[in-house]
């Protein structure tokens, strides 16, 4: 199992942590800031998911006026660590 910390851009949260294990599925997804209860609801809905499938259906949502959320920094922070 490998940890991850991303620092997010245009979101409230600041930085999104998380696990991917040797299978590819995600562990242990914290956000830090942000809408508190919705992203640790967030959390627990990916928990033990593919981390690809997960990053697949929350990118490209955006959040209000902005052109990206919490969940697509999310999608970005596993592109990133799926290249690592």
């Amino acid at each position: 199992m490998t940890h991850h910390d991303y620092k997010t851009k245009g979101t409230c949260s600041r930085q999104i942590s998380f696990d991917i294990d040797d299978e590819g599925r995600i562990h242990n997804l914290v956000f830090e800031g942000g809408c508190n209860g919705n992203l640790k609801g967030i959390g627990r809905l990916v928990e033990g998911m593919d981390a690809i499938a997960v990053a697949e259906r929350v990118a490209g949502t955006t959040c209000g006026f902005k052109t990206t959320s919490c969940p697509d920094q999310l999608s970005k922070a596993i592109h990133e660590a799926m290249e690592d």
